[in-house]
């Protein structure tokens, strides 16, 4: 038994960047959308993961569920396991406290010394000084001037200096090891230290760190494209599955990259349905019918945003009107579901029990199977896409004709 890593992600947007980040290695990784009770048929596997929504959750809420999610993650004995957060960190003290999430697992895992690695220069994710940058389009925007990150509606990033932001969020002292220390890196000053990953050269020594010194680590798939640089392990070939007709996409986004994207595919074939119009389930299943692909999406960019409307409400009633659909239109086997809260809730929602790597079609969001005991659900092909994820022509790739 050669098993890696284990991993939570705190949402399934997430969850699944990571799955695609070692799948791309060559390693054999498992995600499950719930805990279960048996590893069959997964033992022979070397990392698994357990897709959650903690980035949508209260402080209280991680007290109460996060330390026996971590007991879990130990019982894999695995030598590293990895909170996963999103690699533009969007979090506050009252939703998806990162600050709580680094608190319990270092206790929860005996951890004198907890690393936070947020860089993942694949999704053009980037830390410098301590300092978070994202790429949108052929820019790169400190954190607190995205164009979207510093509006979400729920957790603006007000902050690029991550341990500023996180001093929010805890009280333990954090220290920093920059990129011009990687191969030289200092011993840690506090329990909880922030490494800085600014490009792909960065990868491998953050990956040595990690190998060497880290029981737990907070973080995004940065994480495991670090620890791969440093394992470097043969990448595998990788075979397209066949192209689909007509995939079926749900969309509780509120990113204009993601708004691109619809409108993009309405110009090119797809028929979009608001969700919040009071024919939409309707509507959708007269286009199912005619054998067209569908979007249900719930906004069109950041200012159509209704913040009257309560989202996890939204976002359950979102998941489970997909599954409505999917269990009406059986030649439905390819799902697109956009957005970390609906991802989260439609993943709870589709009687799943977990996913591997199919294909990748955009830097974390890649396209998996599902594994299940419904028939319906069983083999059938899902991307949990986040917001900033994918081109304009994102749709279309997924149906496998671009």
């Amino acid at each position: 038994m050669n098993r890696l890593l284990a991993w939570y992600g705190d949402d399934f947007t997430g969850s699944t960047d990571v799955l695609e980040a070692l799948s791309l290695q060559g390693i054999e990784a498992v995600l499950f959308l719930k805990q279960p009770a048996t590893l069959t048929p997964f033992e022979t596997y070397q990392a698994f993961g357990l897709a959650g929504c903690s980035r949508s959750q209260s402080p209280q809420w991680m007290d109460e569920n996060l330390p026996a999610i971590f007991n879990w993650l130990a019982s894999l004995n695995t030598p590293i396991a990895h909170y996963k957060v999103c690699s533009t960190f969007d979090s506050s003290p009252e939703i998806g406290n990162i600050g709580r999430a680094l608190e319990l697992g270092q206790k929860a895992f005996n951890a004198p010394w907890v690393p936070i690695v947020v860089g993942a220069p694949p999704l053009r994710r980037y830390t410098a000084f301590g300092h978070l940058f994202a790429g949108v389009g052929t820019e790169v925007y400190r954190i607190d001037r995205h164009p979207t990150m510093s509006r979400h509606p729920v957790t603006p990033m007000r902050e690029s200096d991550l341990r500023i932001h996180l001093s929010h969020q805890t009280k333990t002292p954090i220290s920093l090891i920059n990129h011009l220390q990687l191969h030289n890196p200092p011993e840690p000053e506090t329990p909880f230290t922030l490494i800085d990953i600014l490009d792909d050269a960065s990868l491998a020594p953050v990956g040595k760190i990690l190998s060497e010194k880290a029981r737990f680590v907070v973080g995004s798939s940065g994480v495991q494209y670090a620890l791969a640089a440093h394992w470097n392990r043969q990448k595998p070939q990788q075979t397209p599955p066949p192209p689909t007709n007509q995939p079926l996409v749900l969309s509780g986004s509120c990113s204009p990259g993601t708004a691109q994207q619809i409108l993009h595919a309405q110009a090119n074939g797809f028929t979009t349905v608001p969700l919040l119009e009071p024919n939409a389930e309707a509507t959708a299943q007269a286009a199912l019918a005619e054998g067209r692909s569908v979007i249900l999406y719930s906004a069109l960019g950041p200012d159509t945003h209704r913040p009257d409307i309560n989202r996890l409400t939204l976002a359950n009633n979102s998941g489970q009107l997909l599954a409505k659909l999917l269990d009406a239109n059986p030649q439905i086997r390819r799902v697109v579901v956009a957005g970390g809260d609906t991802s989260s809730a439609a993943g709870a929602l589709l009687d799943i029990d977990a996913l591997t790597f199919l294909h990748p079609v955009a830097p974390g969001a890649p396209l998996c199977r599902a594994w299940s005991q419904n028939p319906r659900r069983h083999n059938l092909e899902i991307i949990f896409k986040g917001g900033q994820c994918g081109a304009e022509m994102f749709f279309s790739q997924v149906k496998g004709n671009q």
